[in-house]
Order: structure tokens, then C-alpha cells, then sequence
């Protein structure tokens, strides 16, 4: 068991500054390590927009977890005195017999979140941006909206730092070690020792828990923001809420925000999931044509008015895991090491609860939340390494 002076944590992404901030807050040393200096847009946790959701159509046990990030998040404006979370509510859209609407509307019903289900008629004339066919539903989650990741990040290292927390940043990992008594990280400016290791590397995961063999793989995303051919108007934060829309199961759905910024910056949208495989150091950052062909194939579906100029665009990193739920838990074979890894693409929004998950779990050997779901013991046996790797966090 850590004891209130010695927890290490690898990366300060979304997680890995949560679990800072939260450790720092309750009484905790805790030192951190980022090899570059977050926010940054080297990894996951970038983009100047992230959507926040509670009618959890992926499956309904998360909406606890989302129901104290809300709250956490909440705490955490009214500490810093910043803006995170931009409430527009939210809509999910797509047939009414496909599992995007379907499911979300299970999770609203059974956690009393306020919605609305709207036929294709009615979100055709609220929300005439959309086109949707006949056979279109739709529900507005009344409570939805989108956080600013990297204001998010910031703050909860600004609030890791006020309590005391130590953020060696722009300081890269180069291994880590767990014994029975303590845990060691090693670094280009020395070697570091504690009673407790956290892990949240992000998409440097696969590569610092390389010996777990996990079935987890950092995938390229490209995100995209246009000058809308139609009239900017129907795209403003008063006038469009976020979106997920789904033209059908077996289709990736595409998901976008109102305008967030000044007009000269564009709107954001994006095709979720797919991508090829890759590291942070191998990911191609450049933007190809058949990633700006993807999205307009898209858009000529599901919002043909947004899809005018591109203003810009710009790749991040999805790690996914084969069933696309998390990675959260003790390490098998090293109790004083906790990690968490494999947001598949839709983690951001919970930051701060795996937050505390992980900082309970390092001080007090468990968490008063179930995390059941996102066990690493959840995938085959896991092979016992005698040298850990050199991880690159």
C-alpha cells in the first residue's frame, strides 16, 4: 500500500493528470512524468473540443462513471474559475431499429437523464442541417454538450501543482521497474523511487506495457473543421447541438460539434473509428486525399450543407481494445503498479473519475466504483515478463 509520499505517475494526458491532481488534493507526494509538455497534440488529448455525453449508448453500466465525471468536472471549473464543459445538448441520430438510439435511450430511461425522441420530420425541421431519411430517430439528450481538452488538462495539472504535486515534464520515460517493495521509474535525468506506480501513458501504452501483450493498438484519426456551403447560422453553438449520427450499424458513425470557435476557424467533424494502426512516433501527421474523400462521402449522407471549404485538419490517436471498452485495474503480476490504457476513442469524457479510480486503488487498494468491466484479466493470460521494457512515455 502507497504510502502519502510516494506515488509516480507515467504520462499527463487526460488520465494521468486527473490521477495527479487527485492524489496532490488528497494529501499525497506524487511526482509525474510527460515526455513533452502537456496539453500537446502529440497524443490523444487535443483538438480544442471532446464530447461529453451521458445516455451512454455503448453500454449502460459507464453512466455511473459519467454521472461523477459530470460532478467532477463541475468541481473542477469552480476551482480554476475556467469554462471546461459547454452544455448544447446532445443528439444521437441514426434508424430507428439500429443500437446508436436504441441503447442511448435505454441508459437515459434507467439513469432518469432527460431527453427527447424525436421522428425524422420533426429533427428534419429543428435541425435542418441533418439529412435524414424516413426511417430516421433521434434523441437530444438535454444535459450533453462538449469539454475543451486541453483547458481540461491544464487545469487539472494547475490543480496537481497547487497541491504540491511535482510535474517533471518534457521528460521522457525511458523504464520502469516493480518489486516487492518498491516500484522505480527510470528517466533521462535519473532514477525515481515510490511506494506506488501509476501508468496512464495514452497512446504510448502498447509500447510501456509492451510485456503484457495486451490486444491493445494506437490507430490514426483525422479530424476535419469546414467553412460550412450553407448558411453558418444553422451551425452555431445556440442552434446545432454535439452529434453522433449513424446511417446504419454497419456504417462508422460520424460525429461533429457546433461552431466552438470565431467563424474563420470552422466547424468540427470527424468519422469515428477505423484508421490504420500505428505508434506516436510512426503516425502519419500529414492529411491525404482519401482522408478528406472519407469525410465528404460522409457528409454527402449525413450533413451535406456542412461540407464546403476545408479550413483544417489534423490527425490524433485513438488506442483501441478489441471489444472497445477500457483498461483500468492492478497491474497481474505487480500489485504496486495501477494502469489505465485503451480508451478506444471515447475515454476523455471520464478523465477525472478514472482519475480517482486510479488514485484509489494506489493509497487505499481499491475504489468504491465498479470498474468490473475493464479488467486487463478480462483478455487471454497474460505472460509474465522477467525485464520490463523500455517504454518511450
Amino acid at each position: 500500500m502507497a504510502r502519502a509520499s510516494d506515488v509516480l505517475v507515467i504520462g499527463l494526458g487526460a488520465m494521468g493528470s486527473a490521477a495527479a491532481a487527485w492524489l496532490a488534493e488528497n494529501g499525497y507526494r506524487v511526482t509525474a512524468f510527460d515526455r513533452f509538455v502537456p496539453p500537446h497534440a502529440h497524443g490523444s488529448s487535443h483538438g480544442r473540443s471532446r464530447i461529453f455525453r451521458q445516455a451512454y449508448w455503448e453500454d449502460s453500466r459507464y453512466v455511473e462513471l459519467l454521472l461523477r465525471a459530470g460532478s467532477l468536472w463541475a468541481k473542477l471549473e469552480r476551482d480554476s474559475g475556467v469554462r471546461l464543459l459547454h452544455v448544447t445538448g446532445g443528439l444521437m441520430i441514426g434508424p430507428f431499429d439500429g443500437q446508436l438510439v436504441k441503447r442511448s435511450a435505454e441508459s437515459a430511461r434507467r439513469y432518469g437523464l432527460p431527453h427527447e425522441i424525436f421522428a425524422a420530420g420533426e429533427l428534419r425541421r429543428r435541425w435542418p442541417v441533418f439529412r435524414a431519411g424516413d426511417d430516421t430517430v433521434a434523441l437530444l439528450e438535454h444535459g450533453a454538450g462538449y469539454l475543451i481538452p486541453e483547458a481540461c488538462i491544464e487545469q487539472q495539472l494547475r490543480q496537481a501543482a497547487r497541491h504540491g504535486a511535482r510535474l517533471q515534464l518534457d521528460e521522457e520515460v525511458l523504464a520502469w521497474s516493480a518489486g516487492s517493495g518498491e516500484v522505480r521509474v527510470k528517466t533521462g535525468q535519473g532514477v525515481y523511487a515510490a511506494g506506488h506506480l501509476v501508468i496512464a501513458a495514452g497512446p504510448w501504452a502498447p509500447q510501456v506495457l509492451a510485456e503484457m501483450k495486451l490486444p491493445m493498438q494506437a490507430t490514426r484519426q483525422v479530424v476535419f473543421w469546414f467553412a460550412p456551403d450553407g448558411d453558418l447560422a444553422q451551425f452555431r453553438e445556440d442552434r446545432l447541438p454535439v452529434y453522433l449520427f449513424g446511417t446504419g450499424d454497419e456504417h462508422p458513425i460520424v460525429y461533429g460539434f457546433p461552431l466552438t470557435g470565431a467563424d474563420a476557424e470552422g466547424v468540427k467533424v470527424a468519422v469515428h473509428g477505423g484508421g490504420e494502426v500505428c505508434t506516436p512516433e510512426t503516425v502519419g501527421r500529414e492529411i491525404r486525399a482519401e482522408d478528406e474523400q472519407l469525410i465528404r462521402r460522409r457528409l454527402a449522407e449525413t450533413l451535406p450543407s456542412l461540407a464546403g471549404r476545408v479550413v483544417k485538419a489534423e490527425t490524433c490517436l485513438y488506442t483501441m481494445t478489441p471489444d472497445e471498452h477500457f483498461i483500468l485495474g492492478v497491474h497481474p503480476h505487480h500489485p504496486r503498479v495501477t494502469l489505465a490504457a485503451g480508451f478506444s476513442g471515447h475515454g476523455f469524457k471520464f478523465a477525472p473519475v478514472i482519475g480517482e479510480i486510479l488514485g484509489e486503488l494506489a493509497t487505499r487498494g481499491e475504489s468504491r466504483f465498479d470498474f468490473g468491466m475493464f479488467s486487463p484479466d478480462r483478455f487471454a493470460a497474460v505472460p509474465r515478463a522477467e525485464a520490463q521494457p523500455g517504454p518511450r512515455s
